[in-house]
Parts: structure tokens; sequence; C-alpha cells
């Protein structure tokens, strides 16, 4: 178990009430010292299961700015193409459909980044990540996927993730 640092419980301070302001979107004062007060807390126990590393990675605007334009543009975008597909294989009668699980090389190293890749492929509609590992110094996701077209782990891979990853790359690596 990591040992809680002060720029971790600081970090995990400031996302969390960043967080409580966004959910309340209430700024009178006693939202706000509340806000501060369970904020301080969530950091102070979970500061050490969150941080590891870097802890104010965040205050990097070019990393901030990425990040934003990853969670507010390129994420929704492939969002809703992954539910129009979706849609479209429903209505159609699920006839075209081809499942299977393909084993997809990850080019991210850092273990954030692989986890908001996992997570942003699981959410997408047709996909679920379902396992990842290391081989060879080679990071690898199992991905469950809908409509399996591409046989090899590269090109599924390009097919998958290619947009998420590239994405995630400019605020994590």
């Amino acid at each position: 178990m990591q040992k809680t640092t002060l720029p971790a419980v600081v970090s995990t301070f400031v996302v969390s009430f960043a967080f409580w302001v966004l959910l309340t979107w209430s700024f009178t004062p006693q939202e706000l010292i509340a806000g501060a007060v369970i904020s301080l807390a969530v950091a102070l126990f979970s500061a050490r299961f969150f941080i590891h590393e870097k802890a104010f990675w965040l205050c990097n605007p070019a990393k901030f700015f990425s990040g934003l334009f990853y969670w507010v543009c390129i994420f929704p975008v492939e969002l809703v193409k992954a539910n129009v597909d979706m849609a479209k294989r429903c209505f159609g009668g699920c006839k075209n459909i081809n499942p299977g699980i393909v084993k997809v090389p990850v080019d991210l190293k850092s273990d954030y980044g692989q986890a908001a890749l996992a997570n942003s492929i699981t959410l997408t509609p047709g996909t679920i990540t379902m396992e990842t590992t290391e081989e060879d110094g080679q990071n690898y996701f199992y991905i469950h996927w809908i409509d399996v077209t591409a046989p090899s782990g590269r090109e599924a891979g390009d097919a998958i993730k290619g947009t998420l990853e590239k994405g995630l790359r400019r605020v994590w690596e």
C-alpha cells in the first residue's frame, strides 16, 4: 500500500471538490464549506489509493486541456458512433454480427492511461475490455467485440481503440 503524501492529498482534494461543485452547481457558502469538508475527508482517506506518482500532472495546461478535449470532444463522438452502429444492428434484426474475443496491443505505458482506455472501450456499445496483460514488455487488452472484422490484433486495435488511444496518449504520455 502506498504512503499518503501531501501532494497526493491536495490533488485528490482539488479533483473531489471540483466534482462536488459540478454535481451541486451551488455556490452558496454553506454548500462550498460542506463540499470542502467532504472533499478533504475523501482526500485524506483515499489519496493513497489513487495517486501514486505525478500528483500535479493536471496542473500542466497542455495535459489539462488535452484531457478536457478528450472527454468533451473525442470520447462523445466515438460513443455516438458506436451507439448508432449498435442501433442499426438491433433494428436490422441482429443478423450482421460476428462476436469474438480479440487480443489488441496497447501502446499506452501509464497505468492511468491504460485504465482510461479500457474504460472508454467498455463504455462504447459493442465492446467490453475483459482483461489486460503484459507479455514481453508489450501491453495487451482482451476485448470482446460484437463484430470481429479484422483478424489481426493491430488491425482490430485500430478499429476498436484507434482514436481513443491517440487522444489519451496526449493526456497520459
